[in-house]
């Protein structure tokens, strides 16, 4: 018997599942204009103000929860397989995890494949949080969060930094990462039937856009599944164990692990590829939210307990 979707990420997944299917031929115009309709499963999060700005040339919108400290800012990059979503699709998101963190957001509309194949995507993360501690943000007050290809581009960003011996941001979440340019997750697999999204054959049309301008998909920057993660700061990973990427977090909670990481694996069960995207509309991606934003005040009061200088005997 085929397996049904039963909450609102799902059915939307399995809605544009019949239209690909459909329509082969899609263009990635109209593809862009379907995943706009990501937020649709968000609702609008109370006590939030958004903003369209920019930040160090990229533009996106500045989420400002109305009781938020303005001093501790997410910098938001956005899933849709490097070449699709926006600052729109997940600005309500947003608001609810800033909302919840107690910080502001900026979601950032970086460059999109293939127009700006990598690394334009980690150039414009760079540019944001230049321009965050240009203003005076302190480093250590700025977490990257990504969504799937979004959380390819916060750890490898994050991983780009430490490669160059600058100050990286203080944490990093990922939701649903997606991280294997190969393409080769086991997931993708025994998962198939319950994730009502993913596709290899999706995967890898937007593989080809990201690597248009020639880069090799085992370069560490490409695929942080071949990097070195020692060093890199406190990492939250979530994903689904029905999903069809749910290997690729798997196989990154070993990595970060097996460097020294301070690394949380938080497994969902039975849901879909971002399914905190249902914020509002679903219990269990409202506590997804909620386990974020109790990393996030964990680590943050770690962090500070560390940076404590002890009191001359």
């Amino acid at each position: 018997m085929t397996i049904q979707p039963t909450d609102p990420l799902g059915r939307m997944y399995a809605e544009w599942t019949e239209e690909f299917i459909a329509n082969p031929d899609m263009s990635l115009r109209l593809m862009r204009w379907l995943f706009e309709d990501w937020q649709r499963v968000t609702t609008e999060p109370s006590g939030v103000t958004y903003e369209t700005t920019e930040l160090g040339g990229v533009p996106g919108i500045l989420v400002t929860p109305l009781t938020a400290d303005p001093g501790q800012v997410l910098v938001f990059l956005h899933g849709g397989g490097f070449a699709l979503g926006s600052s729109a699709s997940h600005r309500k998101l947003a608001g609810h995890v800033a909302k919840a963190c107690g910080t502001h957001a900026f979601v950032a509309d970086f460059r999109r494949a293939p127009e700006h194949p990598f690394p334009a995507q980690l150039d414009d993360a760079t540019a944001v949080f230049d321009a965050l501690v240009d203003g005076g943000t302190d480093p250590a007050d700025i977490t990257f969060v990504g969504d799937s290809a979004g959380a390819s581009i916060a750890i490898a960003t994050t991983l780009r930094m430490l490669r160059d011996g600058r100050r990286t941001p203080g944490l990093v979440v990922t939701v649903s990462p997606w991280l294997d340019m190969e393409n080769t997750g086991e997931t993708l697999v025994t998962n198939d039937a319950t994730d009502f999204l993913i596709t290899r054959e999706g995967l890898q049309g937007n593989i080809d856009r990201y690597l248009s301008g020639g880069a090799d998909p085992t370069d560490p920057l490409v695929n942080p599944l071949y990097a070195d993660f020692a060093g890199f700061p406190p990492l939250y990973v979530t994903a689904s164990d029905v999903e069809s990427l749910f290997s690729d977090a798997t196989r990154l909670e070993a990595l970060a692990r097996a460097a020294g990481v301070d690394v949380t694996f938080d497994v969902a069960h039975g849901e879909q590829h971002v399914f905190p995207l249902q914020a509002g509309n679903l219990a269990s991606a409202d506590a997804g939210v909620a386990a974020i934003a109790d990393w996030y005040r964990a680590r943050r009061t770690a962090n500070a307990h560390q940076h404590l200088t002890p009191s001359a005997v």
